[in-house]
């Protein structure tokens, strides 16, 4: 699929009647529920089923194969909803989503015929399966080779930090098909692996915030797999199949970070027209309105990069810049509002019976996910110094 197939555009009513529809649901359905699964770190099965229903786990899959089509900017609208109230449950589709994208972008047309539809409707879920134990940020580390056997691939090794490990039933699986190509993005392939003799799930990986949707290791000893589940059926694009998602998938981080630096933002502002002190409402205090002024900002900021990033991604541009910042910005207005936000709360934005707990504990995760802050800066400066260049 090349760029130009990228382009989507969707009515501004049908847009509004999808938008408003996902607010009722998670007004009626997530809020009540939201702060029991997060403490018991119990998986959501019936918002999953309810997600599958509304279409979610086909929400950028082309109409062609059963999905909504939305254009990037639609879905980053809705996954920002979504996460100003649980952001956990955003990232059991979203990985879904990279899946398919991987197919879809790159795959053969069998490929995308036998795969999305199954996808789209949710009866096939999954995700990535690229980080190893000793390989996250660097992809070309990994370990995990794929031997071609005749019509089959034997493949061994370990994956690690996978979400929907345990409840997904099929992954992208990223090895090496030549571990001696140099250089070493040439000798990687992308896979898709669904369960079967030789995949076996590990131990469940717990984890600071982030609960309720699984992330866990995947052990893959002998397992054979068709030659035609090697994605494009050509040995050697892996890496670049692999990240050739990310750019949507920045913009869907940047997306729940402007949902948690949102939601933050409303319980904050909620909480200081109730408290008291010294006789009148804390929001009336100079040292709190400095803390909302901020708070509003950075959440602002951080919705309109993106905005931009996701527009760009729908006209078929190269966003890599774009996604970049709105990723580094929208995580870290997700961290300093979810921060500021308990410290307005007191003491009582230590108590687990206030939700602003669960989003001091979420919001690191954005910080991480998708490529370190630390390397989107990278990024971001080289390509800025690409597209500017002294003349």
């Amino acid at each position: 699929m090349d760029a130009g197939a990228r382009l989507r555009r969707i009515d501004p009513e049908d847009e509004d009647q999808l938008l408003r529809s996902i607010e009722r649901w998670v007004e009626r359905e997530v809020k009540p529920v939201v702060k029991a699964h997060d403490h018991a770190d119990l998986y959501p099965t019936e918002i999953v089923e309810q997600m599958k229903a509304m279409g979610l786990f086909g929400a950028t899959i082309s109409p062609e194969y059963g999905g909504l089509g939305l254009p990037a900017a639609t879905y980053a609208k809705a996954v920002m909803h979504i996460s100003s109230v649980w952001m956990a449950i955003t990232g059991i589709f979203n990985s879904h989503l990279m899946l398919a994208l991987a197919i879809e972008k790159f795959g053969t047309e069998n490929q995308k015929r036998r795969w999305l539809p199954k996808l789209a409707t949710g009866e096939v879920r999954g995700g990535l399966a690229l980080t190893e134990p000793d390989a996250g940020t660097d992809l070309q580390g990994i370990r995990m080779v794929a031997r071609r056997d005749g019509d089959h691939y034997v493949i061994n090794g370990t994956k690690t930090w996978i979400s929907n490990g345990r409840e997904g039933s099929c992954f992208a699986l990223l090895v090496k098909t030549n571990p001696d190509a140099q250089p070493r993005h040439t000798g990687m392939s992308l896979f898709i692996a669904p369960r079967g003799p030789g995949f076996t799930v590990g131990r469940k990986l717990e984890k600071l915030g982030y609960k309720s949707i699984d992330s866990a290791e995947l052990i893959f000893e002998d397992y054979r797999i068709p030659a035609d589940h090697l994605i494009g059926e050509v040995e050697g694009k892996g890496f670049l199949q692999a990240t050739g998602g990310l750019e949507l998938g920045r913009i869907n981080v940047a997306a729940r970070g402007v949902g948690l630096a949102e939601g933050a933002l409303r319980l904050a502002t909620e909480y200081a027209q109730i408290r008291k002190t010294f006789g009148k409402p804390i929001c009336e205090h100079q040292a709190i309105q400095l803390k909302l002024g901020e708070m509003a900002t950075r959440a602002r900021a951080a919705r309109l990069l993106t905005l931009d990033a996701a527009a760009t991604f729908d006209r078929g541009e190269r966003c890599d810049l774009e996604a970049g910042m709105a990723k580094y910005f929208s995580s870290e207005a997700a961290l300093e509002n979810s921060t500021e936000a308990m410290r307005i709360h007191g003491a009582y934005g230590y108590s687990k019976e206030y939700d602003i707990e669960r989003f001091y504990r979420d919001a690191p995760l954005t910080c991480i996910g998708e490529g370190t802050n630390e390397m989107q800066r990278i990024v971001i400066a080289r390509q800025w110094i690409k597209r500017n260049p002294v003349s």
